[in-house]
């Protein structure tokens, strides 16, 4: 039976979210810096939080968008936050910050960040389905800072209070999605000593070899290898299907397994997707 095909997704408008009276409250929350050699939390006051002059060596600035979404992302029926927040340090370099506020005792309070790109160009930001969903232009390898032209669109879960990319996909000058899709297992699945593996990717990767990672829930990489896929010509829609050894993977233990599309020009990822899966 063919597999279905994996769908594109459409580009999004470039509008940011209505700010809703939760978000204008985190918008005068404290905020941990996550560009800082060292733990610094500072306070907002209407989004915005700056330091010193500009061009000066204290100068720090943090800028909260107005790119910003609220739904449950643990599944406990309580709404969490999702806030991009730009941070500056007197240089040219604005990196943002994607970062998650929950609910403390009533308190809309920081949990964590990870890092988007240093001037990425936002296009949407929502919660559905207990998952973050973002939307980015991000710098390319040969792409001039003032512009950065690689589209992106990834999926993020917060998990014991930090944020994992679980999919991300790119796409060409032309506009075409760099996917990849794992049809089995399921998510959550229960595993033994090796795992089958088969899926679709919308683009065939560089001499058609995809990468395996497995992690520990810490996020400590235990192995890795090669998966080859089929496709008809070079770039063309193509296959995999692959059994992965555990290696010494505990019993009980909960593992995530990433398929990668890899650049072979400067390693940087291009598509990937992944599951969780139950070690038996």
């Amino acid at each position: 039976i063919p597999s279905e095909p994996i769908e594109e997704q459409t580009p999004s408008p470039a509008t940011p979210t209505t700010v809703s009276e939760e978000i204008q409250e985190i918008r005068n929350t404290p905020y941990q810096l996550s560009a800082t050699d060292t733990l610094q939390v500072v306070q907002l006051t209407d989004g915005k939080f700056e330091q010193g002059t500009p061009g000066s060596d204290n100068f720090m600035s943090a800028v909260m968008t107005d790119f910003a979404a609220l739904g449950d992302l643990t599944g406990d029926g309580i709404d969490e936050a999702a806030v991009l927040v730009s941070e500056n340090y007197g240089g040219t370099g604005v990196f943002v910050f994607l970062a998650v506020y929950s609910q403390v005792d009533g308190v809309w309070t920081f949990q964590t960040s990870t890092m988007v790109d240093d001037r990425p160009q936002l296009t949407a930001l929502s919660i559905a389905n207990n998952e973050i969903f973002l939307d980015a232009i991000i710098h390319g390898m040969d792409d001039p800072m003032c512009c950065p032209t690689v589209r992106t669109t990834r999926h993020y879960r917060f998990v014991d209070n930090l944020l994992d990319l679980i999919d991300y996909t790119t796409f060409t000058p032309g506009g075409e999605p760099r996917s990849i899709l794992i049809e089995s297992p399921a998510e959550g699945s229960d595993v033994f000593t090796s795992v089958p593996i088969q899926g679709q990717v919308t683009i065939a990767p560089f001499e058609n070899n995809l990468v395996y990672r497995i992690y520990d829930i810490s996020g400590i990489e235990l192995s890795a290898g090669a998966i080859m896929v089929s496709a008809p010509d070079a770039g063309a829609p193509g296959t995999f299907e692959a059994v992965i050894p555990l290696g010494n993977s505990l019993s009980g233990a909960i593992i995530r397994l990433e398929v990668q599309d890899l650049s072979a020009a400067d390693g940087s990822l291009l598509a990937m997707d992944s599951v969780e899966l139950v070690v038996k």
